[in-house]
């Protein structure tokens, strides 16, 4: 069954009632389906996947790798070769650093069932401790994993872009982006749906 990032009326008013632009772009682009993956640690593993290519080949890949190791767990993947990870389409690499989050996750380096309990702050710290695993990465896993509504990542190039295409900015600078980030505080995630959305990524 696919899950979906929770948001409804709430978020969309309180954002409207802060940024008549970001309010005017909400009402034409209507509600935003984005899927999550409610398991923390295969959630950690889709991102790795992820990083720094499409969307379109990220789910390719994905596919690949769910099909190959018949699903994503520590076990599964402690158990697999780095070539055969490798083969579903990455490089050897991002292959190296899932068998090393599988490794952390079995040697209880981190504990991935006890994420949901933990603050943003706590687990983007955890996680970036592990090798391929940066703040983005984090941030990401904390939206699409366990529905955190308050995340505005500024490491990621297409929320900048949709912020400086929603106000025509032609520059955005840090201290620009957290006078945003705190407008749209607490419901960040919401408007990072939009502001991708908006980005034409």
């Amino acid at each position: 069954m696919t899950t979906w990032f929770q948001y409804g009326d709430e978020e969309i008013q309180y954002l409207k009632g802060k940024d008549k632009k970001l309010g005017a772009a909400i009402e034409r682009i209507g509600i935003i389906q984005r899927q999550v993956i409610p398991d923390p640690f295969a959630a950690l593993i889709s991102s790795i996947v992820s990083q720094q290519i499409s969307k379109k080949a990220a789910s390719t890949v994905w596919n690949r790798l769910n099909e190959a190791l018949g699903g994503i767990c520590p076990e599964i993947i402690d158990n697999t070769d780095v070539s055969s990870i490798q083969a579903c389409g990455m490089s050897i690499r991002k292959a190296g650093y899932i068998k090393g989050i599988a490794k952390a996750a079995i040697d209880g380096q981190v504990d991935f069932h006890a994420l949901p309990a933990m603050e943003d702050g706590e687990i983007i710290t955890r996680l970036t401790a592990l090798p391929g695993v940066g703040v983005w990465t984090a941030e990401m896993l904390l939206i699409f994993s366990l529905n955190r509504p308050n995340i505005l990542s500024y490491n990621d190039l297409a929320i900048r872009r949709g912020i400086t295409n929603l106000y025509g900015l032609k520059e955005l600078t840090r201290d620009q982006f957290e006078k945003y980030r705190a407008r749209y505080s607490p419901y960040c995630s919401v408007a990072s749906l939009y502001l991708w959305e908006l980005s034409g990524q």
